[in-house]
């Protein structure tokens, strides 16, 4: 691969795609409980971590990752996430971005997402 098709804009628009897509499938790939888990977190990061950024994409791999671990290891969505899990996700984003605005209402959501996986 040539310098510019390494660092121009192929894989500018290619790449990220290719990374969200491969995330996606490494989700579905998950236990009901932990791909309803993981969706509603994803759903909250949407509100910290930017989408074209290359951080995006490493942020939602890694919770892939922790995931993947935990479902292996047996370990419950609630000994991942905790009791907040609003501040889990906070928490995690911070590794990715500055943060943003997350509306009471997105909160809400993640929290009976969680509740409603971890049974």
């Amino acid at each position: 691969m040539s310098d510019a098709e390494e660092h121009g804009f192929l894989p500018k628009v290619i790449g990220p795609k290719r990374r969200w897509w491969a995330y996606k499938a490494r989700v579905k790939e998950l236990p009901e409980n932990y791909r309803t888990a993981v969706g509603a977190i994803e759903r909250y990061l949407m509100h910290f971590v930017p989408a074209d950024d290359d951080s995006a994409s490493s942020a939602f791999e890694d919770l892939a990752d922790l995931f993947e671990q935990a479902a292996v290891d047996g370990t419950t969505i609630r000994d991942v996430v905790g009791d907040d899990p609003a501040e889990f996700a906070e928490a995690f984003a911070q590794n990715y971005t500055r943060g943003g605005y997350v509306p009471d209402r997105a909160r809400k959501r993640l929290t009976e997402a969680i509740e409603c996986a971890a049974g």
